[in-house]
């Protein structure tokens, strides 16, 4: 669907059981708020930069920072979420947002996509039917409201900006384990103060050196190990039962070693 029109219904559905990504500035306050938050780590191999005009590959670098895993280059890509079950601690009975003039920016932006490669698709979304009527929002696959699509931009501009801070976060607090791009995540839950305090040095010091760890790459499939591992990489099949200082969420089935 090329056209579409938006008008939100404030039905609730949006703001609940959610990973909201947000920018460094608003996890700072978000934190502050008594908020719980996660760090979605993954990377991918980058032996060599891609021929130029594959954009879908500019556009990963550009929201990723270079490291080594093992003796192979790869780049880290980390998202700092909001996480909840259930209705959002902002969420009002009467489903008003008690923040709604601080509301982070990929509520402003709701319903259209950050990303430029994934297609806007009301199915997709928990909006009720009505809520897809009358006011324009996109034509012909361009986003037409104006406000949206300038806050879509500053989205993007603070991904690619924040992207070598996000990675140094993690190791100022010890993280570096990353799942691989496309087959899942590696999910870090920190104690919610040192993640402030990290946080708060990161923002306030973005010049400080942290010491650059290695990253160790991490799967649920035996074959993705052994792939990374012959051409140099550091991996290793996760193990639930001890890996017990973060999450995998992969997202295909667990393959025997």
């Amino acid at each position: 669907m090329d056209d579409i029109n938006f008008e939100c219904t404030a039905c609730g559905n949006c703001c609940h059981d959610l990973r909201l990504p947000l920018t460094l500035t608003e996890a700072a306050a978000w934190l502050a708020r008594g908020g719980q938050m996660e760090l979605l780590c993954e990377a991918i191999p980058w032996p060599v930069e891609p021929e130029a005009g594959n954009e879908q590959a500019a556009y990963k670098k550009a929201r990723s920072a270079p490291t080594m895993s093992g003796t192979l280059p790869v780049r880290v890509s980390v998202l700092l979420v909001a996480a909840f079950a259930g209705p959002c601690p902002n969420l009002d009975a009467d489903m008003r947002c008690r923040i709604y003039e601080q509301r982070p920016l990929v509520c402003r932006i709701y319903p259209a996509e950050i990303n430029p490669f994934v297609p806007l698709a009301p199915e997709n979304k928990g909006c009720p039917p009505e809520a897809w009527q009358h006011t324009p929002l996109q034509r012909h696959g361009v986003l037409v409201d104006e406000t949206t699509r300038e806050l879509v931009g500053e989205s993007r501009r603070m991904s690619e900006l924040e992207a070598a801070a996000r990675v140094k976060l993690c190791l100022a607090l010890g993280m570096n384990e990353a799942a691989l791009a496309n087959e899942g995540f590696v999910i870090y839950a920190p104690d919610s103060d040192a993640l402030r305090t990290a946080l708060e040095q990161i923002r306030t010091t973005p010049d400080a050196v942290v010491e650059a760890e290695p990253w160790t790459f991490v799967s649920n499939r035996a074959v993705t190990v052994e792939t990374l591992l012959s051409v140099g990489a550091t991996g290793r099949l996760n193990e639930p039962a001890t890996d017990t200082h973060f999450r995998y969420h992969g997202y295909f089935p667990a393959e025997p070693a």
